[in-house]
C-alpha cells in the first residue's frame, strides 16, 4: 500500500478534516465551561500562542528539509547529463569498433535516465530499472576488454568516466528515496491537532463556525505544499529532465 504522504492533495484533505474535527471538539469543550476569569484568559492566551509558535517553527524546518531534498534531486540529475555527456566524447580514446559500441549503449541508457524522470506509473518504473542494470552490465562489458588489454592511463579515463556515469545513477536514486520520515510527519500532525484544539476552545465570539475553518485549511495547505515538494512523482513540483533531455537533442543532432 502507498504511504499517504506520497499523495499530498489526499494529504491535504484528511489533515484538514483530523484539524476542523478537533477546532469543533475545542469550541464544544468551551460552550461546557462557564465564563473564564481575565487572568485565566491571559493564562491560556500564552499557551496558545506558544503551541502556534512551536507549530510554525517544525513546519519551516519540515519545508527547509523538502526543498533541500528537491536541489538534491535538481543537482544530481545534472551530474549525470555531464557524466553521461563526458564519457560519451571520452569514447573516442577507445578503438572505432569499441568506441561506436559504447555510444551506443549510452544513447539507450540516456533514454531510459529521462525517462526515469518522465514516467510515474510503478509498474513502468520497475521496468525502467531493470533496463538500466541491464544497460549498466553492458557498458561495463563494453570497456573492459580495453582495460584489461591497455591498461594505460588513456584508458584509465573511460574508466573514470564509465564509473561516473554508474555512480551518478545511484546518487540519483537515493536523493528519490530520501525524503522527510513519516515519524516527522506525525509530529507535526500531533501538535497540529493540539493546536487547533487550544484554538477551538479560546474562541468566545457568536462567528465561531465561521473562524474554526480558518485555522485548520492554512495548515493543511501548508501541510500540502510540504509534501508536494518532499514527493518526487505524485506532487505538482516535480524535477523535470531538461539537462538530460538537453544532452539528448545535441547527441541526435550529431
Amino acid at each position: 500500500m502507498s504511504n499517504v504522504t506520497f499523495h499530498p492533495l489526499l494529504i491535504f484533505v484528511l489533515s484538514f478534516a483530523a484539524l476542523w474535527l478537533t477546532a469543533w471538539v475545542g469550541a464544544w469543550l468551551r460552550k461546557k465551561e462557564r465564563e473564564q476569569e481575565a487572568d485565566f484568559r491571559d493564562d491560556f492566551g500564552v499557551i496558545l500562542a506558544a503551541t502556534l509558535t512551536l507549530l510554525a517553527l517544525i513546519i519551516g524546518f519540515s519545508f527547509s528539509m523538502a526543498t533541500t531534498r528537491y536541489d538534491q534531486r535538481k543537482n544530481y540529475e545534472e551530474q549525470e547529463a555531464n557524466a553521461i555527456g563526458t564519457e560519451y566524447l571520452r569514447a573516442d580514446l577507445l578503438s572505432p569498433v569499441d568506441a561506436a559500441k559504447v555510444r551506443s549503449l549510452l544513447r539507450s541508457y540516456l533514454d531510459q535516465r529521462i525517462l526515469f524522470f518522465a514516467i510515474h506509473d510503478e509498474e513502468e518504473l520497475r521496468q525502467i530499472s531493470a533496463r538500466t542494470v541491464q544497460l549498466q552490465a553492458e557498458l561495463w562489458a563494453a570497456i573492459k576488454p580495453a582495460a584489461v588489454e591497455q591498461p594505460t592511463p588513456v584508458v584509465a579515463l573511460v574508466i573514470a568516466g564509465m564509473n561516473d556515469v554508474l555512480n551518478s545513477q545511484g546518487y540519483t536514486q537515493a536523493a528519490f528515496w530520501n525524503r522527510i520520515p513519516t515519524a516527522a510527519w506525525g509530529l507535526m500532525m500531533a501538535i497540529a491537532i493540539c493546536c487547533n484544539l487550544l484554538f477551538g476552545y479560546s474562541l468566545r465570539s457568536k462567528a465561531r463556525a465561521k473562524l474554526l475553518v480558518v485555522l485548520p485549511i492554512v495548515i493543511s495547505i501548508a501541510f500540502m505544499f510540504v509534501a508536494d515538494i518532499d514527493t518526487p512523482r505524485h506532487g505538482i513540483v516535480r524535477v523535470s529532465p531538461q539537462n538530460l533531455t538537453s544532452l539528448a537533442e545535441s547527441l541526435r543532432a550529431q
